[in-house]
């Protein structure tokens, strides 16, 4: 199958590294940028996030939170973000966290991937607590699109581990879960498919079974820079799945404001640059 998601992946990381930058456009931030808080801060702060990305990283992920906080207005801020980030041939990871069943998941696939949405997507974020299954059922022909998503496996928020460390078949179902998309990915004819996971950098993959799971699954891995994990640990954290991982940064290099961010996506690149060599 030919431009599956895990191709485009791929191609990018040979490109432009493993780095992702969070577009995560918290009111605090726009005011530290000089910003309004309103939709044309969050306008200019996301454009100028994409523009100091362009060039340095292989992704981008808006968290969709912050922009629907505006309402209508902040989604077209958001379609336009995606747009403009897809111009400059940035994979487009959007946060959005959706989950559901049957026709109302087909809509949501619908609306971050269809023609006539708006918005551009190459994956989204989706829950996986009402059955993997209903989310890849729904995502049908979109992954014959090029599409992917990631779906929550293991996260870092203390509140998800009654769920995420309950046993199902005699192992986690955070484990469950990425053997799931282990057998998903098995048709994949490049080294990562289009089914992904979300795998938290502080959490201890360990305890949740998935430390020594490999497969084809690309992993998109928040958690580093103001959460406490560190990109120099990459390899570490990762282990033989390392090189399927989109390191999620945000906070720690938005915080250096719109002058000194190309700089800060320098810093962190040079980071993980050590961290998955060493």
């Amino acid at each position: 199958m030919p431009n599956q998601f895990g191709d485009k992946l791929s191609q990018a990381f040979e490109k432009s590294g493993q780095l992702c930058v969070g577009i995560d456009p918290h009111s605090h931030l726009l005011r530290t940028w000089g910003l309004n808080d309103s939709p044309l801060g969050l306008r200019e702060f996301a454009l100028r996030v994409v523009e100091a990305a362009s060039g340095l990283v292989s992704a981008v992920k808006p968290q969709v939170s912050f922009f629907e906080r505006f309402g209508a207005r902040g989604f077209e801020v958001l379609a336009e973000v995606t747009q403009f980030a897809h111009s400059e041939g940035l994979i487009v990871i959007v946060d959005a966290k959706r989950g559901d069943i049957g026709t109302t998941m087909e809509a949501y696939f619908e609306a971050w991937f269809g023609e006539h949405s708006g918005f551009y997507a190459d994956a989204i974020t989706t829950s996986p607590y009402l059955g993997l299954g209903a989310t890849t059922r729904a995502f049908g022909k979109w992954a014959e699109e090029g599409k992917g998503f990631y779906s929550l496996v293991a996260t870092s928020n203390i509140e998800g581990e009654s769920v995420q460390l309950a046993q199902t078949n005699g192992r986690t179902l955070a484990a469950d879960q990425f053997e799931q998309l282990i057998q998903l990915n098995q048709g994949a004819h490049g080294p990562i498919g289009s089914f992904g996971a979300v795998l938290g950098a502080t959490v201890d993959l360990d305890s949740f079974g998935v430390a020594e799971k490999r497969g084809k699954v690309p992993v998109l891995a928040p958690g580093f820079g103001a959460q406490g994990a560190k990109l120099t640990d990459a390899k570490a954290i990762f282990g033989g799945m390392a090189g399927a991982v989109s390191y999620s940064v945000s906070r720690s290099i938005l915080e250096a404001g719109a002058n000194d961010l190309p700089s800060a996506i320098k810093r962190a690149n040079s980071e993980l640059t050590d961290g998955l060599t060493k």
